[in-house]
């Protein structure tokens, strides 16, 4: 698994200030338009979406995925296969 956020990301989601289920569901809808190697960025400040769903959802779609925990906030990346 390479380094995922040394990579330049295809595209950059905000789901800041949004809450369970909406982070989830922006970022499957997101991820599905979006081509086989691309990077993409979600910007988080809900814990349960930033340390349960969304690494769960990458995990059971078998995609590469990299968690950075910053103050307030995570930064997500999520590499498509």
């Amino acid at each position: 698994m390479g380094d995922l956020k040394s990579q330049e990301p295809k595209e950059t989601l905000d789901v800041l200030g949004r809450v369970c289920p909406y982070p989830l569901v922006l970022t499957k809808k997101k991820i599905e338009k979006m081509d086989s190697g691309d990077v993409l960025k979600v910007l988080c400040d809900a814990p349960a979406s930033a340390e349960d769903s969304i690494p769960r959802y990458v995990e059971k779609q078998g995609y590469e995925f990299e968690s950075v925990k910053l103050e307030d906030k995570w930064e997500l990346f999520i590499k498509k296969s």
